[in-house]
C-alpha cells in the first residue's frame, strides 16, 4: 500500500480495498470447500494467480498424502511441500507456458476411479498454461492474443477464443483425467462468474462453439491466420461439450468472486460509518467510458443526492478494457482513475469526491502497481509537475502521471484475484 501520509478519505477507501482482499484470501475460503480423501490417490492441479496460495491450503488443511502440480505468474510462487510450482509468463503465453500445460496433462494421467483430482482455478490461468492445438504453433496463438489484447476484447470473448486453440482448455484437462473424480474450486475474476470462462475453464465443460470463437476472431479482424480460420470453421478444435461422460464425476464451486469482496469492503465501509451502495460485481467496457459513467453518478450524488444521499460510498467491481493508442505506462484501473478525475475536474461539489481504482491480484497492466486513487486535486498537483492530464491518458500513459503525485496503489502480487475494484467515496458538504 501506499507509504506516504494519503487524505483520510483514500485511507478509508483503502480499507474497503484490504477488505475485499481478505474476503478472497484462499486460506479462509479453500477449506470448507475440500472434498473427503478418496480410497486412491489425491492429485493436484491448479493454475493462475490464486494457484499457489490456494494449493498453500490445501496442503495445511489435506488430511491425507497428496501430490501435484500448479502454474502461477511470477511473483505468486509460495513454498510448498508437496505440491510443484512452475512460473510461467503472462498475459502472453511462452515456452515455459506449452510446458507447463504439458506438467499439468502428465499429472492427471493414468489415474483410476479411485483417484480424486482437486483442481485449483483462479484468473490469470489462460495465459499460463498454453498446449497448442493439434496442428497450432506457440507462436500463432502468441500473435492473436496479443491482437486481442490490444484491440480491446473483453475477458469473455479472449477466453472464447483460448477454449478452441488449445489442448488442455474447454474439458480437456478433466477429461484427461478420467476415470478419477475431479473437484474443482474456483476463485471467479470474471464478470457475471461464469465458471468455463475462469482460466478458459480447463477442468469444465464448454457450451461455446468454434464457430463462437470464429465470430470473435472476425469482429476483431484478425483474419491473418487462414490456418486457424480453416480450422475453425471445420470444427477441428472442438472443446468437452456438456454431458460427455468423461466429466460425469465432476463438481466445481466457485468459493471466492468480486461480490464476496464488494459485499465485504461493503461491511467494513458500514462499520467505518459509511452508507455503502455496490452498483455491479459485473461492470464492463473501456476503461475510459466506465469513468464517465462512474462520474455521472458521483456527480448526481454530491449535486441532486441522488440515486444515494451522501455522505456515502459507491463500490464496483468487473473488469475494464483498455485499447491500446499509446505506447504509456498504465493499466486498465489507472486508466479509470485518470479518466474519472479527469470528467470530475471543475464539476460542482466535486471537491468532495475521492476514489480508487485497483486490481485485486496487485497487478494493473504495464503500472507497476495494483492501480491508484484520485483526489479533488490530483491534477492539479500533476500540472504542477508538468504532467499534462490529456497527453498521458491519450499515450495510454495514465501511471506515469499517477505515480507523479504519489497516488499508485502498491501491493505485490496479492495471491488472489476477483477482478477489478472500484471504490468512489462521496463526503458530507
Amino acid at each position: 500500500m501506499p507509504s506516504t501520509p494519503q487524505p483520510a478519505p483514500v485511507e478509508a477507501l483503502l480499507r474497503l480495498y484490504q477488505a475485499a482482499l481478505a474476503a478472497a484470501d484462499p486460506m479462509k475460503v479453500v477449506p470448507a470447500w475440500l472434498p473427503p480423501p478418496p480410497r486412491g490417490r489425491t492429485v493436484v492441479v491448479g493454475l493462475g494467480k490464486a494457484a499457489a496460495s490456494m494449493a498453500r491450503a490445501v496442503e495445511a488443511h489435506w488430511p491425507a498424502s497428496l501430490s501435484g502440480v500448479v502454474v502461477v505468474p511470477p511473483g505468486a510462487a509460495l513454498p510448498l511441500k508437496h505440491i510443484e510450482i512452475c512460473e510461467c509468463s503472462h498475459p502472453v503465453p511462452d515456452a515455459r507456458s506449452v510446458a507447463a500445460a504439458g506438467r499439468l496433462m502428465q499429472a492427471v494421467t493414468d489415474l483410476t476411479a479411485d483417484d480424486l483430482v482437486i483442481a485449483l482455478i483462479s484468473g490469470g490461468g489462460s495465459a499460463l498454461c498454453c498446449l497448442p492445438a493439434p496442428g497450432l504453433r506457440l507462436a500463432d496463438k502468441q500473435h492473436i492474443t496479443r491482437e486481442l489484447l490490444q484491440r480491446g476484447a473483453t475477458i469473455t470473448e479472449i477466453n472464447t477464443v483460448r477454449r478452441h486453440l488449445s489442448a488442455i482448455k474447454g474439458g480437456r484437462l478433466a477429461a484427461q483425467a478420467h476415470p478419477a473424480a475431479v473437484v474443482t474450486l474456483l476463485i471467479s475474476d470474471i464478470p457475471g462468474d461464469e465458471p468455463t470462462l475462469i482460466a478458459s475453464g480447463p477442468t469444465l465443460a464448454d457450451p461455446s462453439t468454434c464457430e463462437d470463437a470464429l465470430a470473435v476472431l472476425r469482429r476483431f479482424g484478425i483474419d491473418d491466420l487462414p490456418q486457424v480460420i480453416q480450422a475453425l470453421s471445420r470444427g477441428e478444435w472442438e472443446s468437452i461439450k456438456p454431458g460427455d461422460p468423461r466429466l460425469q464425476n465432476h463438481r466445481h464451486h466457485i468459493i471466492a468472486s468480486a461480490w464476496d469482496g464488494l459485499n465485504a469492503a461493503a461491511q467494513q465501509g458500514t462499520r467505518d460509518g459509511w452508507a455503502c451502495h455496490i452498483l455491479s460485481d459485473a461492470m464492463e467496457g473501456e476503461a475510459r467510458d466506465l469513468a464517465k459513467a462512474h462520474a455521472a453518478i458521483a456527480l448526481s450524488v454530491v449535486q441532486r443526492g441522488v440515486p444515494f444521499a451522501p455522505p456515502c460510498v459507491i463500490l464496483s467491481g468487473g473488469e475494464a478494457t483498455v485499447t491500446l493508442r499509446g505506447q504509456g505506462r498504465g493499466g486498465r484501473n489507472t486508466e479509470f482513475a485518470l479518466a474519472l478525475a479527469m470528467a470530475l475536474e471543475g464539476q460542482p461539489g466535486a471537491d468532495r469526491i475521492h476514489a480508487l481504482s485497483a486490481g485485486t491480484d496487485g497487478l494493473d497492466g504495464r503500472a507497476r502497481a495494483a492501480g491508484a486513487w484520485i483526489a479533488p486535486g490530483t491534477l492539479a498537483d500533476a500540472r504542477a509537475q508538468g504532467l499534462h492530464p490529456r497527453t498521458l491518458l491519450d499515450a495510454n500513459d495514465s501511471a506515469t502521471l499517477l505515480d507523479g503525485v504519489g497516488a499508485l496503489v502498491h501491493t505485490g502480487p496479492t495471491l488472489t484475484n476477483i477482478n477489478d475494484f472500484r471504490a468512489i467515496l462521496v463526503d458530507a458538504p
